[in-house]
Order: C-alpha cells, then structure tokens, then sequence
C-alpha cells in the first residue's frame, strides 16, 4: 500500500506541481484547498506527510499541527509547510519549513526524507518495551525525544560520541512519562546538559525502559525545552563566526569597582567567574546558564570593551609536555572531586599491571625520556613481578602529577587489588606476546577494578625488548577479546614519535 502525502495550497497550479513530484517517488495523494479540508482529510486517511501553505485559510497551519498532534490517529503525520508565516505551533513539532517558491523537486526530497525518518522512529515504538539502540545520524536526537514525550515511555537514554580530542563523551537523560526529568553531560546536569546533547549531531544512544521512581531535577515543558534548545542550535549555527572560540583567553579590562552594579543574573556570573577562570571553555563549562548564552555574554562584554579576549596560544611543540592545559584542568577537578577541594592537595594515581614484568621495564624505560618524569629507586635493577607500591612520578604542572603505582597480576595479591584501585584514576593494563593468554592472565584483575567506581581500564598493546612479530596482526586476529574503547596500540619501537603515541593513550584516561 502506497504511503499517503496530503497537499493543502489554495494554489492549483503549485499544488499540482507538488503532487507531481510526490507521485514520481511513489507516495499516494490527496490535494485540498485550505486548512478546514486538510483537517478532515488528514483524521479520515492518517497520511504519512502533510504538505501545506502556512497562510492557509479558515484554519491556519500552526493550528493545524496542534490539533492533528494531539489526535491519537495523527500524532505521527510529519508537516511540511510552504512560506514564513507560521507560528511557533509547527516549528515546535520539528515542522520542515521552505520558502513559497521552493522547487517542487526539493519538497519532495523533504517528504522522502520524513517517510524514511518515520519509519525510523516507529520502529522504535514498537520496539521501546525492549532497550533501543541507535545512531544519532539516524534519529536526532530532539525528534527521539518528541517520540518518546508523544507516547509518554519512562526509562532512560544513554548517548555516547567520540570527541574532539579521541576521548568518548556520554550523556543520561531520564524520562518519566514521556517527559525530561534529568540530563548529564560530562560535568553539567539539568536545562544546560539538555541543550548540549541536542547539538550532538553524531554518536549513538540507548533507550532503556524502567519502571521505578525517578527524580524530576528538569521541571519545564518537554516541548518548550526542545523549542528553546533548538533555538539556541540555530542560533548558535548562525553566529558562531561571531562568537568567542572555547579555546580562547579571556579577562577584565576595567577594575572590579569600575563595573555596574546592576546586572542580570548571567552577566553577574560570567563576571564572577572572570575572577576564577582565564579560558571561555572554562567559563562555559562554570556556568550554569545554557552555553550558547555565556557565549553571547561574553560577545556582548567583549563589545562594550569590558572583557579582553585573546586567541589560544599556539599548540605546544611535542616535547614540551604530555599533558595539553585543558586536560590538566580536567585532572584537577577529578582529583578535587574525591576530596571536595577546590585544589587537590596530592598526586593523582594511575596503576599499572602487566601480563609479564619485562613489559613493565620496557614500557617505564621508554618513559624516561619524558619532561618532568621522575623514576622510583627501586626502578634502578629493574620491576619485581611481586612488586606492589610506586614505581614514578610524572610531573603534570607545578605542584601536581601523576604516581604510577605497579599491581601485581598474581592472584595471591587479589584482596589487595581493591585497596590499590579505590581513587584511582585508571590502569594501564600492559599486553604482549600471545594476546589472547595474556589478557586471560590480566581478566581478574581488571574485572575488579574495572567495578570500583569512577575508574578508567585500557589495554596498551606493547612488545618486549627484542621481540619480533606484528602487533596489529595480533591485534586484528584477537580484538574480539576486548572493547574497541579499551585498546591501545603502543609499539615500543619504530618511527613514531613517542610522545604523540602517549598522549593519544593518556587522552583515553583523563576525565
């Protein structure tokens, strides 16, 4: 049975023109001639997209999508309308709005790309008593959540992305009864985190339904947050050029005193926090107004010549350091946030655990070449398999780094296992050889620690001191032993820089 495409335009030559191009990619249709004959149509035969002028008459397109939205036979028709004079009714339900003198060719396309999304999206209600997993290419993110609000689920979505620096980014929104009781993002929770993750274009989410309480910290409207957050993206998109990079410096040009005392609640935080922090990443991150906001604040002060922005600093050369300023930042917090200070009063501790002990001083020897590394005397005649304490110390920034702590992989150490990993920041789990039995030795060890909370595993793949053989062979032939997110390939030996291959393993452990 062929789809159905409703077209309501008081135009018969456009309107003809429209059914023409929705024909040739095979959808049925049905054409009126104002909005009274679009709404009965549309109750009687459920079509799959509906096509209309916004200035329709007797009733108006914006009207329309509210009533056919709330009606349990509709809820699902997806709108395309024709010209700028609709209100916020349709742009709220994720309305495809073209000019009045769109090609005929190109609405179709948009029809076709509804049809394809819908189908998308009812798979997933009929899937949704069960966890749903997809990508957000697929279904963005904001109509993901109408579909949900629409059939009111409660549970939880799980989102996941690559960032720009290789780390893996996640997000939690929780739903009750269809509504936005919570979202996290990273370090940011509530409206702020919400509207983050809406401008998430790529990564994959996960649906789970639940049943139990849940804790509503979001109390606006479902549709008016998605309206607001789909704003903010919009505007965003147009004005980045305009807006302030994350990695740009930032300060105050005028004395505290000089300032007004009579500002809004955003332009008093951004400026507080101008006292604390030198980097509008920084200062975003902070906050806890949306990100596009600060940014336009910090637009507007650097305007009114109250604020001072400066282009990032050129990136480093490789061997001025392992540690980029916005990961030292992120070390900090996270070690502030086991001690709740504002700066962490001692080393972050990173432990290490190897399948056999000459991976161990082979993978410490390669990091003795590092700015600011600092080898334990016991280091000196080599690293005891049975050796359990602090083997280095990697200097960070001035008065903060990293101690590389050794666990012995021998079970006879396992009650200890869970005393070393408690505030750790991760593990380096150090695998050569035969991968396959190496990563059978290393399974109990990392299976506690990888259930101590807040605690980071990865598996760097390294070659003993004079052995031969292909790494990434191994690796392919073996990488179904692993998560994807949890390797590494770390050769000991070749051409590439050293610093450049660690740093992509330490961006894979700091928060």
């Amino acid at each position: 049975m062929s789809r159905l495409v409703v077209i309501a335009d008081p135009s018969a030559e456009r309107a003809d023109r429209l059914r023409e191009a929705c024909a040739v990619r095979g959808y049925a249709t049905r054409t009126v001639s104002h909005g009274a004959a679009a709404l009965e149509t549309a109750v009687r035969e459920a079509p799959e997209v509906l096509v209309a002028v916004g200035a329709l008459e007797l009733i108006a397109g914006d009207k329309l999508v509210e009533i056919l939205r709330a009606n349990p036979r509709t809820r699902r028709t997806r709108f395309v309308f024709l010209g700028d004079t609709l209100g916020r009714g349709a742009e709220e339900w994720g309305a495809v709005c073209l000019p009045l003198d769109a090609d005929p060719d190109e609405v179709g396309e948009r029809v076709a790309e509804l049809v394809t999304r819908g189908s998308e999206l009812d798979a997933v209600v009929h899937d949704a008593r069960d966890v749903v997993e997809g990508r957000l290419s697929q279904i963005p993110l904001a109509d993901l959540l109408q579909l949900f609000h629409l059939n009111r689920r409660t549970g939880a979505i799980e989102l996941r992305r690559r960032g720009p620096e290789g780390r893996t980014e996640r997000g939690h929104i929780a739903l009750r009864d269809g509504d936005v009781a919570q979202a996290t993002c990273g370090g940011v929770e509530g409206e702020k985190a919400l509207f983050r993750l809406l401008a998430w274009s790529e990564g994959s989410f996960s649906f789970r339904p639940t049943t139990g309480a849940v804790d509503a910290r979001i109390t606006a409207p479902t549709r008016a947050l998605l309206l607001e957050g789909m704003r903010q993206l919009d505007e965003w998109k147009r004005l980045r050029a305009q807006l302030p990079p994350l990695d740009a410096h930032v300060a105050l040009k005028v004395r505290s005193g000089a300032l007004p005392n009579v500002v809004q609640p955003l332009t008093q935080e951004v400026l507080l926090l101008l006292e604390l922090y030198s980097q509008v990443g920084e200062i975003v991150d902070h906050s806890s107004f949306p990100d596009y906001q600060v940014l336009r604040t910090i637009h507007t002060l650097v305007q009114r010549g109250i604020v001072d922005l400066r282009a990032a600093s050129p990136m480093p050369p490789p061997d001025s350091g392992l540690f980029r300023s916005a990961q030292i930042r992120r070390l900090r917090e996270w070690r502030a946030g086991w001690r709740g200070e504002a700066a962490p009063a001692r080393d972050a501790k990173l432990l290490v655990a190897a399948s056999d002990p000459a991976l161990c001083d082979a993978f410490f020897a390669w990091l003795r070449g590092l700015p600011g590394f600092t080898p334990h005397p016991r280091m000196a005649n080599g690293i005891p398999a049975d050796a359990l304490g602090p083997l280095a110390r990697l200097r960070v920034d001035d008065d903060f780094g990293i101690e590389f702590v050794h666990v012995p992989a021998d079970p006879r150490f396992a009650p200890l296992w869970p005393l070393a990993g408690h505030g750790a920041l991760g593990t380096f789990l150090l695998v050569g050889g035969q991968v396959a039995e190496a990563t059978e030795r290393l399974a109990p060890l990392a299976e506690v620690l990888n259930a101590l909370p807040r605690t980071r595993l990865l598996h760097l793949l390294v070659r003993r001191p004079g052995e031969s053989g292909d790494l990434a062979e191994e690796l392919r032939r073996n990488v179904g032993l692993l998560e994807e997110s949890q390797l590494y390939l770390l050769p000991l030996e070749g051409r590439q820089e050293p610093l450049e291959r660690l740093r992509g393993a330490f961006s894979r452990i700091v928060p």
